[in-house]
């Protein structure tokens, strides 16, 4: 039995009844994906460690005792598991992810500058810092599909099972998310013009 090739589902049956080597596989198969999704939410190697071990240990407790009702759905319901962690995390010390103003993004780049002086760094750093705190005002649901969109880099179709959710639900929350930063970065740089240029 090459156990390379058989599926998730299948794996977590054998390893239900004792096959230790079937986890294994469960875990060379996935770390790389969920330790990479959680280290872009929390920054911090070892934290995104401790939270990947962590993980794993929640799904094992979960399999072990016969509490696993995800049969055909271990990706999703794994990273969800993971997602918890790093939001409770973030929970529990008060900060949340930073979302990076991407050069060229219609979304988050909201403020260009021509060269890169001290002024200008000084306003990206400042900008940087503003959105921070609009996506803490962002509704839970909003904000919760635009950090696995965003930092998780889930597809939609993870993103509502993970949610529990359809794929219009999360595609309308991103949507709403997105439109929502829009506006409360449109009116912060209106007011920043207003106060730095006078008209």
């Amino acid at each position: 039995m090459d156990i390379k090739r058989i599926s998730d589902s299948k794996l977590v049956s054998l390893y239900g009844n004792g096959n230790e080597e079937a986890f294994e596989e469960l875990v060379n198969r996935h770390k790389s994906r969920i330790y990479t999704s959680v280290y872009l939410i929390v920054k911090d190697t070892y934290l995104a460690e401790d939270l990947l071990q962590e993980t794993f240990i929640k799904a094992i407790r979960t399999i072990r005792g016969n509490r696993y009702r995800e049969e055909g759905k271990f990706l999703p319901w794994i990273m969800r598991i993971a997602h918890n962690l790093a939001v409770d995390h973030f929970r529990k010390e008060k900060r949340y992810p930073t979302v990076i103003l991407e050069d060229g993004s219609k979304v988050f780049n909201t403020l260009e500058f021509s060269e890169d002086s001290v002024e200008s760094l000084q306003i990206v750093k400042d900008t940087h810092e503003r959105l921070k705190e609009f996506v803490k005002e962002l509704p839970d649901a909003q904000r919760e599909v635009l950090v696995m969109r965003q930092y998780m880099e889930m597809s939609f179709h993870e993103i509502a099972e993970t949610t529990d959710v359809s794929i219009n639900t999360a595609l309308g929350r991103m949507r709403y998310a997105l439109i929502n930063l829009r506006k409360k970065m449109d009116k912060y740089k209106n007011a920043y013009d207003q106060n730095i240029y006078p008209r």
